[in-house]
């Protein structure tokens, strides 16, 4: 073991460009990889560039067909007519979408085959989660599905088994679908309910494949779910479901849009519980997982007041690093932010709570919380696959 975290990073990534006015800006990249070095944690970390995936490694996840189809779009864009999900509203053609694409899908696998060899601990890749690509279409703003490439590869490489955490406010659909029937990937999707967000999938229902009955796990929250709410389904859900399953590595999806400033979504979660969250999911990949993890990133559209800060503290915690939430936001940062964008920066590192929440063993299923339906609709659904007590 070199090293306790890795930082998977090129700045072409910012490439990643679906054009003026979507919600998908790329400063929200470049903004945070300042903050990130504006607080010296690349000197507490190794930052490391890799190649883009090739088409045999796309091959492991995507159909060679679309692979074509985004090489064709990505070198006339004029072309492209909404076929395999391009040129759509959401996922724009752009000059060079394929090489930006394969870019940052090989940033992630090559963080997994670093925490596989025992390189380093932990790996991040803030880039990437763009968990809504499917085999053969662009989806959710998404291309490359490089979280389900880089689960492909550890599975390639040797891993027995392989646990997947997303807590974006949209279900996780790519990366569940492509291992709706394996046995060896455990995914779970803490998101909001399907009824009033997009893709419109991901009921407790929904629970895998004939090959792995509850594999595939679903916690459908409520809108208006807060710090409290949010922070209770994880822990009611996911560390059990650890170490039931024993994960040989855990993958987790970061996604900063469930925050109550993001203008796609309707949960109220803040930077305080988001930072929790990756904490406690740190802890687990230790507890769970050997040490092994791979954290991404994934959506989030208050690309100033919000993601910077989160992936920051993600990437504090997989240092070993963590960013007290009171501290005061680097002046230096504060700068660059005005003149990428125009916009006055955060602060402090918090939005000024102290999440708490109600352990779900300690007190108890409230039938009549909205909250608790949710959670228990996917322990009842999953659990007993694996041997649990809902």
């Amino acid at each position: 073991m070199t090293g306790t975290a890795r930082v998977m990073w090129d700045e072409a990534v910012t490439g990643y460009d679906f054009g003026s006015g979507h919600p998908m800006d790329p400063v929200r990249l470049a903004l945070t990889m300042r903050l990130v070095e504006a607080f010296g944690l690349d000197a507490k970390t190794e930052v490391r560039a890799a190649s883009p995936a090739g088409a045999s490694t796309l091959g492991l996840v995507h159909r060679q067909d679309y692979i074509d189809a985004v090489r064709r779009v990505s070198a006339e864009p004029g072309r492209a007519d909404g076929s395999y999900g391009l040129g759509t509203e959401d996922d724009p053609a752009f000059a060079g979408m394929h090489e930006a694409s394969a870019l940052i899908a090989g940033q992630s696998i090559a963080g997994a085959e670093a925490v596989w060899r025992g390189e380093v601990q932990h790996a991040v890749n803030f880039a990437g989660g763009l968990h809504h690509a499917m085999p053969g279409t662009a989806s959710g703003f998404c291309i490359y599905n490089d979280a389900a490439l880089a689960i492909a590869r550890l599975l390639e490489l040797g891993a027995e088994r392989v646990a997947y955490v997303d807590i974006d406010v949209h279900h996780g659909d790519g990366v569940e679908r492509v291992f709706w029937d394996d046995p060896r990937v455990l995914t779970v999707s803490l998101h909001e309910h399907p009824r009033t967000l997009f893709p419109g999938t991901g009921r407790a229902e929904e629970s895998g494949g004939p090959a792995a009955e509850g594999s595939a796990v679903n916690v459908a929250l409520p809108p208006g779910t807060a710090d409290g709410g949010w922070l209770r389904a994880l822990h009611a859900v996911v560390p059990e479901l650890l170490a039931a399953f024993r994960p040989t590595v855990l993958v987790t999806q970061h996604g900063a849009d469930t925050h109550l400033e993001d203008p796609l979504a309707h949960l109220a979660v803040t930077v305080d519980a988001q930072r929790a969250a990756a904490s406690a999911l740190h802890e687990w990949a230790h507890q769970y997982a050997d040490g092994r993890w791979l954290a991404l990133g994934g959506g989030g559209y208050a690309v100033v007041d919000v993601v910077p800060r989160t992936w920051t503290h993600l990437v504090a915690i997989a240092a070993g690093a963590p960013i007290a939430p009171d501290t005061v936001v680097p002046e230096e940062w504060r700068h660059q932010v005005y003149a990428a964008t125009r916009v006055q920066a955060p602060r402090r590192m918090t939005d000024g709570r102290d999440p708490v929440w109600r352990d779900w063993a300690e007190s108890g299923y409230d039938p009549a919380d909205a909250l608790d339906q949710a959670v228990l609709s996917a322990r009842r659904v999953v659990f007993p696959a694996h041997g649990l007590l809902p």
